[in-house]
């Protein structure tokens, strides 16, 4: 890989830094990702980090006064500073050398020279630095051969990897995300052996991180274009058995008289990659919308998705978490995983509580999509009834379009020609559901008749016969006994009354 600098270091902020440095008799230089990108992708980040051998918080404050920025955010705990000019943020920092306490990944910071901060850095291509001294302003000051590791598609740690995951295990989550984040298929990217092995070796050191960590760390990972890679990564390590055991139990294959079932972990990891290539084609088609509730209460505002559900992924990884709880071998039929969305439903709040992670609308959402992502598959091998549509409409509510990207990327098989036949009558299921949810509006279902509407013309107070009249009147909707209006809602209302000895007042 090529290690000519020029070009990178353009933007007049590069010079305005190193002048400024200058003044202040300390070295400056831009480290970590901006070099990084401008190696692999031909340009920098946005995000610019700038070392200094001193003060990081005084020379961003004269950069600031040099260039008239008006508001920077200084963090004197951390003896860092940051501001924003022309669409960059940059963020400086003194160099620094680092020791930790076995107990937590917060080291003990004592001021270092640039080649001890690269030394802590977490991996050779993230330790790279340009000069921003006059005499070799834009040279490439790599002393752990980050540019060929680059080149070669390698993460590897400045020194030894057990040294760097144990100070901050939060590291080996880094690198398999890097690894997952800078592949493509023409340069893939994988971790050294020696790092793999250490972080067998030093799994039990998650204990000291804290769950928003790691969860922020494993998002990032879904949000990859082939987020496989880094499950198996995590499979591998041993990672995913500390972090995610329910993923991490879907593997193996069991075999009872020569039957074996589907390999539930890979299996899972494949509709994991369909999703995320079906979410970004239907995304980049504008044809995904998000949906927030109206000001008034009364409805939803959508707008369009512009990037992908780091939720829906979520649900994608846990969709298939109840099988080894339901899984069952029957004489004569071989093995079944009979009800394993309600149990995998079920075990979801349990995963968010203990991962810390969001009890709200979030969790509901991939609670819904895993009880449900049988059901539009169901109505493939079925006969697509009116009825059975809208009840599918009704309960998945605005997440019906995420519910059918992730049934279609369940759809696997080795088998090519079956996955295109399943494929395709799942296309006829998609048709039948725009067609009913146009003719019956039933998406966002309100029942034509409310409860104080029933209690108005029968004189009643609050009690349990107002609530069977209201499920009447649902059921028959959605059934397809009487149109989603309210003439028709009110005559039903009226009949069901009357046999339970109402008699109206009004």
């Amino acid at each position: 890989m090529a290690t000519i600098t020029e070009g990178f270091l353009d933007a007049p902020i590069f010079s305005v830094i190193g002048e400024t440095a200058a003044e202040q008799g300390v070295r400056a230089f831009v480290i970590g990702g901006y070099v990084r990108d401008c190696f692999l992708y031909g340009k920098g980040s946005g995000d610019i980090d700038v070392v200094v051998e001193g003060s990081g918080i005084a020379l961003a404050e004269a950069v600031a006064r040099k260039l008239k920025v008006r508001k920077i955010a200084v963090y004197r705990n951390f003896g860092t500073a940051m501001f924003h000019r022309d669409g960059l943020e940059i963020e400086f920092v003194g160099a620094r050398k680092e020791s930790y306490d076995r107990t937590s990944r917060k080291p003990v910071v004592e001021n270092g020279t640039i080649e001890e901060d690269q030394l802590r850095r977490d991996f050779t291509i993230n330790a790279m630095a340009f000069s921003l001294q006059k005499e070799d302003f834009g040279a490439l000051v790599d002393p752990f051969g980050g540019i060929r590791d680059l080149a070669e598609g390698i993460i590897r740690t400045p020194q030894d990897p057990d040294v760097t995951y144990s100070d901050d295990p939060l590291r080996m989550l880094r690198a398999v995300r890097f690894a997952c984040r800078l592949s493509t298929p023409d340069h893939p990217f994988t971790i050294v052996p020696e790092s793999i092995e250490s972080m067998k070796r030093n799994t039990g050191r998650l204990a000291i991180l804290s769950k928003e960590r790691i969860v922020d760390e494993l998002s990032k990972i879904l949000l990859t274009h082939a987020p496989s890679k880094g499950f198996f990564l995590l499979e591998e390590t041993g990672l995913l058995k500390e972090i995610l055991p329910e993923v991490s139990n879907l593997k193996g294959v069991e075999t009872v008289e020569g039957k074996g079932h589907k390999e539930n972990f890979s299996h899972t990891l494949q509709v994991v990659d369909n999703l995320a290539a079906l979410e970004e084609d239907a995304i980049a088609r504008g044809e995904l919308k998000d949906y927030t509730p109206c000001e008034d209460g009364d409805g939803w505002d959508s707008a369009v998705r512009t990037s992908p559900n780091v939720w829906l992924r979520w649900a994608a990884l846990l969709h298939d978490i109840g099988k080894p709880a339901s899984k069952r071998f029957v004489q004569g039929t071989g093995w079944t995983f009979h009800g394993h969305e309600v149990i995998g439903a079920k075990m979801v709040p349990a995963i968010f509580r203990r991962m810390k992670m969001p009890a709200n609308e979030k969790m509901k959402f991939v609670q819904k999509l895993v009880g449900l992502h049988l059901r539009p598959i169901a109505l493939v091998d079925g006969e697509v009834t009116d009825s059975a549509v809208r009840r599918l409409v009704f309960d998945a509510g605005n997440d019906l379009e995420d519910l059918m990207l992730l049934c279609n990327a369940d759809i696997t098989s080795k088998n090519p020609a079956k996955v295109a036949r399943i494929k395709a009558n799942f296309q006829l299921v998609a048709e039948k559901i725009a067609q009913v949810e146009a003719k019956d509006a039933i998406r966002n279902f309100k029942n034509p008749i409310s409860g104080d509407y029933i209690m108005e013309v029968y004189g009643l107070s609050p009690c349990n016969t107002i609530g069977i009249i209201k499920d009447r009147v649902k059921e028959a909707i959605l059934d397809g006994e009487i149109p989603n209006e309210f003439e028709a809602a009110d005559a039903l209302m009226r009949e069901v009354a009357a046999g339970l000895g109402l008699s109206s007042v009004k």
